[in-house]
């Protein structure tokens, strides 16, 4: 049988992924799951339970009690979320807490539209559509810092970057599901790009994908 048409996104913080995601999803009206707020959601409930961001076991529970629904919050969006979900997605007990979760919603009969780190890689290695999103980490600092600006968190430019710089190093320097570009990837550099630009890109990339998924059976 041929698989769902799956679109997995990967790339690292602030390189537009979440935006892409969210038009590829409205385009093909494909359901979304951004990854990256299930972390965020275990970080920040871990945290708001006194518990340790660094205990394995304390921030698995958290990630096995927790359901697609609870991600309505918008503490889940903070530079501080942002962190934490960086802190305990190293741990492999959490990341197989919500790998079920996850495989489940990439399976979806209609297929998805999933954002994560390791989407093309461990939760839907079969996608018909990949696309690495990735910009340089200046450009990714830069908009990061006026996202929360505007949002109104009093941040600084410069830690923003070294946030930037610590999340990549731990993300992509994990032992278990690391951020890496899958093989059959497509690579979208949006340093350059405005959002328009990098929409049309990746509308492309998925035109081409979806083309070869069609003709596939």
């Amino acid at each position: 049988m041929r698989p769902p048409f799956v679109i997995a996104v990967d790339g690292p913080a602030a390189s537009g992924k979440g935006t892409i995601s969210s038009d590829l999803s409205a385009h093909y009206r494909l359901p979304m799951l951004d990854t990256g707020l299930l972390y965020r959601a275990v970080g920040v409930i871990l945290k708001r339970q006194g518990g340790d961001l660094d205990d394995a076991r304390s921030a698995a529970q958290v990630a096995r009690d927790l359901q697609a629904g609870d991600l309505d919050d918008d503490d889940f969006r903070t530079r501080e979320a942002g962190e934490c979900a960086s802190r305990v997605a190293v741990h492999p007990l959490v990341r197989a807490a919500l790998l079920d979760l996850q495989q489940t919603f990439a399976k979806r009969s209609g297929g998805s539209v999933i954002d994560g780190r390791d989407i093309g890689t461990v939760i839907a290695p079969h996608a018909p559509a990949k696309l690495y999103v990735t910009a340089d980490p200046e450009v990714r600092a830069e908009r990061r810092f006026k996202q929360l600006k505007g949002r109104g968190e009093d941040v600084v430019f410069a830690e923003i970057l070294e946030d930037i710089r610590r999340r990549d190093a731990r993300d992509g320097g994990r032992a278990d599901s690391p951020m890496v570009q899958a093989p059959d990837a497509v690579l979208l550099d949006t340093s350059q790009m405005t959002i328009e630009r990098a929409i049309d890109a990746a509308r492309r990339i998925v035109e081409a994908a979806r083309a070869r998924w069609e003709n596939s059976q």
